[in-house]
């Protein structure tokens, strides 16, 4: 496997996917179901295989990463040669916590009451062995999640040229 075998609950939501690559693959649904009973191993070959398929496929289209923590968030452009950061960091004691669902003129209020500093960091670095969507996928399982690009966007806008 490249990646790793998708989660029962995650199969789940891909069931119509699943059929597709079945049958893509020669295997009816009538032949899969025999297959499951019967053949444990070639179960597992074909869910690991489908599973690097889902993979290899959403690395492929990614565009934007983010990752939050309670006095930062990191926010990743993954272009096809190289991965640009952009981020926010407070530094300071405060009650924002990047983790929180909040409204942006509450969280501007807390770091106002606080007196922590905000600080913004842009960095950029090129895959390790032209090694995309394997670095993509070890950044998601470390816990980044897929994002539409908007806070990268606007952090890129409030950069001082």
């Amino acid at each position: 496997m490249t990646y790793r075998r998708l989660r029962n609950d995650e199969l789940a939501e891909l069931e119509t996917a699943f059929a597709r690559f079945l049958a893509v693959n020669g295997i009816p649904a009538d032949d899969w179901i025999k297959i499951k009973a019967e053949d444990g191993k070639r179960t597992e070959e074909l869910i690991e295989s489908f599973s690097d398929v889902v993979f290899h496929e959403t690395l492929t289209k990614l565009e934007y990463l983010e990752f939050k923590s309670k006095n930062e968030i990191r926010i990743f452009h993954c272009l096809p040669e190289k991965i640009i950061l952009r981020g926010l960091m407070v530094d300071g004691d405060t009650s924002l916590d990047f983790t929180q669902q909040e409204d942006a003129k509450v969280m501007l209020a807390k770091m106002q009451e606080s007196g922590a500093k905000l600080s913004m960091f842009v960095s950029e670095k090129s895959y390790k062995d032209n090694k995309r969507e394997a670095e993509l996928f070890a950044m998601m399982e470390a816990g980044c999640r897929t994002s539409d690009g908007s806070l990268f966007v606007m952090l890129k806008s409030l950069e001082v040229e």
